[in-house]
């Protein structure tokens, strides 16, 4: 399981979310296993993606298409403050519980 772990601030979680909503069919197409959306307790203005693929070829490839497709594109990505910081993870251990 390979990660591809986003952070950046935004302007209004409600305007990001929509657009980033707007995205579902693009991140199935692209291999998007499991997304799971969080914010820090301490700043609401802040969003922390976890995006889940098969295999790393898939996460960069995807990190690619939002390099160039959508964080290059104010309409594509609203509320968006600055660039993200991203990390593509692969998982070497889980535990349940």
């Amino acid at each position: 399981m390979t990660t591809l772990h986003i952070e950046h601030a935004v302007t209004d979680f409600a305007t990001w979310k929509q657009a980033f909503d707007r995205f579902a069919g693009l991140r199935a197409t692209a291999g998007v296993r499991r997304h799971v959306i969080s914010r820090p307790v301490d700043d609401a203005a802040y969003v922390v993606i976890d995006l889940e693929f098969d295999d790393r070829r898939a996460a960069a490839s995807f990190l690619d298409i939002l390099r160039t497709r959508i964080w290059a594109t104010p309409d594509s990505s609203p509320a968006l403050v600055g660039a993200p910081l991203t990390r593509v993870l692969e998982r070497d251990e889980a535990h349940p519980g």
